[in-house]
């Protein structure tokens, strides 16, 4: 169906989408942020409440539980209520839990405030995913997709700078409240800048007839109207071998924001002499998702599928992982932290192009539902319109 195009603005902002990509880049940021609190303070609140390693995995797991079931619910509701209502509800929830946590006492607070935690946080992926879609020509989702996805490895990056020095000066409840505040003052400008872009304010008529013009290329595709149900994209193969190659990749991601710091104590290092294993890691790591986006855009440009391209990364990264092996092998702070980097810009390659697949194969109106499942190309499926042919 075709859009009718408003005017333009008076004072319209170019590239407005890439300002979009910006503020949900910066969302990523403090997502990860708030996040990566409790695994950088993990070494000292294990000794401080005389926690063992598997009472700081079931608060963990309390985390990824909820992460888990928030993705699910929170998909869909972002196809329903809509990308901009629904990530104000959710990063206005994650903060206020964020600053909640100082209230902890011990282990089954921190178990239940890490839950609420989990589940506020894992509307980011669904809805930044909904918001590429909506804004970005295919031939820019690697591209935009890395840029917000790669938050998560600047926030990772940063935290122990910001993270260390608070609780090293006033203690740990501090160092979970300040984090949490910045996602209130994210608020005010993500309420400001994002609306559809049909309805946006201060787009050009050149960038809104851009994004409509591939709207259209893509819609004239035939893809089912009615809304995929799971139990039809549970019976593709495709579906899943995706969803076991991310069970096996994923964790290594989870043991870099949940366990590297203990890893590193446990080998005998500590945190403020070995902050370089602790950050590069997560520099590397964005660097993979840039590379990643990059390079499935040149290779497009260059005339390869969108499929071949996009596959070509996913199999780079899945092998490059595996240099976390070596590291059980060694205690050396400089060989450890290269392994670890290699490992996580691969990983970053990965997900990167496993985040964006959804926006390149189903309509905006439910990419963020699908994402849960991350598809691949299936014939059959493209045939009876479940997905598009990439």
């Amino acid at each position: 169906m075709a859009t009718t195009l408003k005017p333009a603005a008076t004072r319209a902002v170019p590239s407005l989408r890439w300002w979009i990509g910006g503020i949900l880049f910066a969302s990523t940021v403090i997502n990860y942020l708030d996040r990566q609190t409790l695994s950088l303070l993990a070494p000292y609140l294990k000794i401080e409440y005389g926690w063992t390693n598997t009472d700081y995995a079931n608060i963990v797991i309390a985390f990824r539980v909820a992460y888990s079931i928030g993705q699910t619910v929170f998909g869909r509701m972002m196809d329903r209520v809509g990308t901009r209502r629904g990530l104000t509800l959710t990063v206005a929830w994650y903060s206020l839990v964020s600053i909640a946590t100082s209230l902890a006492r011990g282990l089954y607070s921190f178990a239940g405030f890490r839950f609420m935690l989990g589940a506020g946080e894992s509307a980011n992926w669904p809805a930044a995913t909904k918001a590429v879609s909506e804004w970005f020509p295919k031939h820019e989702r690697g591209l935009a997709t890395a840029l917000f996805d790669s938050g998560s490895s600047i926030g990772g990056a940063i935290a122990p700078f910001i993270i260390l020095p608070i609780y090293f000066r006033w203690g740990w409840r501090p160092a979970f409240a300040i984090p949490g505040l910045l996602g209130f003052m994210w608020l005010i400008g993500w309420r400001w800048i994002y609306h559809p872009p049909e309805v946006h304010p201060r787009i050009t008529q050149a960038e809104l007839r851009m994004i409509t013009a591939d709207k259209a290329e893509s819609n004239s595709q035939p893809v089912s109207k009615e809304r995929t149900h799971w139990s039809n994209l549970l019976k593709l193969p495709q579906t899943w071998g995706t969803m076991i190659a991310k069970t096996f990749t994923d964790p290594v991601w989870f043991f870099v924001t949940d366990w590297f710091p203990i890893f590193l104590v446990a080998k005998g290092i500590e945190l403020r002499s070995g902050l370089i294993a602790v950050w590069v890691p997560f520099i590397a790591a964005d660097l993979g998702n840039f590379f990643a986006g990059g390079i499935s855009g040149y290779l497009i440009r260059r005339g390869w599928t969108l499929g071949a391209a996009r596959k070509a990364l996913v199999i780079f990264g899945g092998i490059g992982v595996t240099l976390l092996i070596p590291t059980i092998f060694t205690t050396n702070l400089y060989l450890i932290t290269a392994l670890f980097a290699i490992a996580t810009f691969s990983y970053a390659s990965f997900t990167t192009i496993a985040n964006v697949l959804p926006s390149d194969l189903y309509n905006s109106d439910s990419v963020a539902s699908v994402l849960v499942l991350l598809l691949v190309r299936n014939t059959r499926a493209t045939q009876e319109g479940l997905v598009r042919r990439i």
